[in-house]
């Protein structure tokens, strides 16, 4: 992995950028992945190609080694071999402590996923990840039997897993709140999918970053899995007894990461084209683009990928919950938009890496920009910018996107550029593209 510096002063563009950029694969897609092919391997072993190389999928890799799976790791071609599974248990091994440091997707997937074993598994973090909600999820797992708890019993981890497996009746009903996190539906399915019953699987209340489920949906398709998602909200996993493999999957290039390259066109008025973007992407993220469109930017898909031609901006009000992964991104953006940006229905990434919405607000604040913060979102008034030593929170998506900020203001300086590592560790080396 590569090194970083304590601090980063990002310097002004020279001149708009007029490049092609390549991203690395997406970390969403990556981990799910990981997880499927993984609980798949008793039937066949399955090679990933584009693979993402972060913190995250390093550490979900390590907690697969740990639960007795076998995978070959080549970062160099980003590909992932997870080998067969000859145990004839679908989770290997019957006891492992698993530390996922502050890797929300590897704690609720692999909360879900070892529910399916025998034994007993405990999965623990960072302080931070000690702070970030999962009790929705333990609740939805006791449903179908699973002795599953918060250690210090406050809905958070660590969380202890102690099971047998998931019952082998005619069919289960679970229910899973929906409202603060779509990870904890998206392992409950996929665990669900492997299990070996018929499940019905009702969400309560507003589902939150639902593009995220929808992904897991596609993903457990191509796995051969039969889930049915009706209109109501409920989800019907249908199983025809047999565990079928997948011998190769390739992952998308990371729309999230792309969203900082397109941001960088609509902040400086340049063209950037980003490499393998497609408006069909799994990923509801590339729909970030719409929201420059709204902004005033040009959005052209072309045979390499999705170009953004930057435009005078202008303020939008915009519910963001299906692609909050990228509101520190627009919110960058806005601060040189003529006229105010409302971003709303976004309560939830309170939750995340940090609290999303008080962070960005108070370092908007210190650039020059007029925020008023909400409880589900932030408004954003523009004003003279200057430079500022900007906190990052251990959150990459801070550094990334007041990154974006530097690009025009002087002064700009990011504090704990290495927290990019989490999710696009070259992403420095990257940026420095848009100064060819």
């Amino acid at each position: 992995m590569k090194t970083y510096p304590s601090e980063l002063e990002i310097q002004p563009l020279a001149k708009a950028p007029q490049c092609t950029v390549s991203v690395p694969g997406s970390k969403s897609i990556t981990n799910r992945a990981l997880v499927l092919a993984a609980l798949a391997s008793q039937k066949t072993a399955c090679t990933l190609t584009g693979a993402l190389q972060s913190e995250d999928t390093e550490v979900m890799i390590e907690c697969l080694n740990r639960l007795g799976f076998r995978l070959d790791v080549d970062w160099d071609a980003t590909r992932i071999i997870v080998h067969r599974n000859p145990t004839g248990r679908i989770i290997p091994a019957e006891n492992a402590d698993l530390f996922v440091e502050n890797s929300g997707t590897t704690m609720r997937f692999l909360t879900a996923m070892v529910s399916l074993g025998s034994g007993r598994y405990r999965l623990d973090g960072i302080p931070r990840m000690r702070e970030r909600p999962i009790g929705d999820l333990l609740v939805a797992l006791k449903q179908v039997g699973i002795d599953a708890i918060c250690d210090a019993g406050n809905d958070c981890p660590p969380v202890t897993i102690v099971s047998k497996g998931w019952p082998k009746v005619e069919a289960l009903t679970v229910s899973i709140p929906s409202g603060t996190s779509s990870q904890f539906l998206s392992g409950l399915l996929m665990a669900a999918a492997f299990s070996g019953t018929y499940t019905w699987v009702y969400p309560t209340g507003a589902l939150v970053s639902e593009p995220y489920v929808e992904m897991t949906e596609l993903m457990l398709s191509a796995w051969h899995r039969s889930v049915i998602h009706f209109d109501n909200g409920e989800f019907e996993i249908c199983l025809d007894g047999v565990v079928q493999g997948l011998d190769s999957y390739a992952i998308e290039p990371d729309a999230s990461a792309a969203s900082y390259f397109f941001a960088a066109a609509a902040i400086t008025g340049g063209l950037v084209t980003v490499r393998g973007m497609k408006p069909d992407m799994l990923q509801g993220d590339v729909k970030f683009v719409d929201a420059l469109e709204m902004m005033g930017c040009r959005i052209e898909v072309c045979d390499e990928g999705i170009t953004v031609h930057g435009k005078p901006l202008r303020g939008i009000d915009i519910d963001m919950n299906a692609i909050s992964d990228t509101v520190m991104t627009l919110a960058a953006v806005a601060c040189f938009a003529e006229g105010s940006t409302t971003i709303r229905n976004v309560g939830h990434i309170r939750h995340k890496e940090t609290d999303r919405i008080a962070a960005i607000a108070n370092e908007l604040r210190k650039l020059g920009a007029g925020v008023e913060e909400y409880p589900d979102g932030l408004r954003i008034v523009p004003g003279p910018l200057h430079g500022a030593r900007i906190e990052t929170y251990n959150d990459h998506r801070m550094a990334m996107s007041l990154a974006l900020v530097g690009l025009r203001v002087p002064g700009v300086v990011i504090l704990n550029p290495g927290c990019v590592a989490k999710t696009y560790p070259g992403f420095w080396h990257d940026f420095e593209a848009l100064r060819v």
